[in-house]
């Protein structure tokens, strides 16, 4: 079995519905190791990096808006899952992205919905396979972010502005 990782987002409408720790608890069937974890304010560009394969289905505005908290709250809950077959176990959990279509057991499933103006509200994201995942962590991590080193990691010189607490 190989260890890999996966990328969770707990989506604006996971988050406004108070879902965070029911779906921690279900994602803790996995066994898996949460390997970093924090609140992000999605910016426009790592909405649609995020999704750029997406680019061309006409939902992708609407998707956009959905992830960045148009609808329901500016924040998303980013973790990464580590451990062995995290893909496999993540998306059995998770469950498929049409929310009428997941298992009722499954998070989507259970806590999912479709709109009447037919945005798909399902509460998670979750990387779809082990070069996706990579692509995804790498997106929305920087690597001190992480308490495991996954990938290469090298270190640059570099000056920048940085925010501290007076």
């Amino acid at each position: 079995m190989a260890v890999e990782q996966s990328l969770i987002l707990i989506k604006p409408d996971g988050l406004v519905k108070s879902l965070t720790g029911n779906i921690i608890s279900k994602m803790s069937e996995t066994e898996l190791k949460i390997v970093g974890a924090k609140i992000v304010q999605v910016t426009k560009e790592l909405a649609e990096e995020h999704y750029h394969h997406l680019r061309e289905e006409k939902f992708f505005d609407e998707l956009i808006k959905y992830i960045m908290g148009e609808y329901h709250t500016k924040r998303v809950l980013a973790m990464v899952y580590h451990g062995e077959n995290a893909i496999k176990l993540v998306r059995k959990i998770v469950g498929v992205t049409d929310p009428e279509r997941a298992e009722p057991i499954s998070i989507r499933g259970k806590y999912g919905r479709v709109t009447r103006a037919g945005v798909f509200e399902n509460v998670v994201h979750a990387s779809e396979n082990t070069k996706e995942a990579e692509r995804e962590i790498k997106l929305w991590f920087r690597p001190d972010e992480l308490v495991y080193t996954l990938y290469p990691t090298e270190i640059k010189n570099v000056k920048i502005d940085k925010v501290f607490w007076k």
